[in-house]
């Protein structure tokens, strides 16, 4: 059975992951904790962000938020997906067609979650608190009713 995510806070996380993969070049989070209060993405980094990156990764998150981008959805076969899209992530034997979830121009990647239909849907995006270990950095986030924090 599919674990049901809050729409709101997982496409909040796609915009986070295409945030940190163009600011460091870090990639996708490779673990996360989605939930509809707070949420956790972490990163292979090689050391602790500053207050000033973090702050700069908030601004950038919200900023995707307020241009209210179409969430949508495309069917792609499979071998379109390996040739395109980051599909670490995918099953072993994800069948002949995948999901990819477009965040307008900004981000688009394989994933079968709900997501709201624009990201003006999400609201505000914060950063309550983010720590680094083992090569790691733990990013903790709360999304708020309104846009920006």
């Amino acid at each position: 059975m599919k674990k049901q995510t809050d729409p709101r806070m997982h496409t909040a996380e796609h915009i986070l992951n295409q945030t940190m993969d163009r600011m460091f070049h870090c990639g996708r989070c490779f673990s996360a904790h989605i939930e509809k209060k707070k949420s956790k993405c972490d990163y292979r980094f090689g050391r602790k962000l500053t207050r000033q990156e973090l702050d700069e990764i908030q601004n950038r998150v919200n900023q995707v938020i307020a241009d209210d981008l179409p969430v949508t959805a495309e069917l792609v076969s499979r071998a379109e997906a390996l040739e395109h899209y980051n599909t670490e992530k995918l099953p072993p034997n994800p069948g002949d067609t995948i999901r990819i979830i477009h965040v307008g121009d900004y981000d688009a990647c394989p994933c079968i979650g709900d997501h709201v239909k624009s990201t003006s849907d999400i609201g505000g995006f914060r950063i309550t608190t983010a720590s680094f270990d083992d090569d790691v950095v733990r990013i903790r986030f709360k999304l708020t009713s309104d846009a920006g924090t």
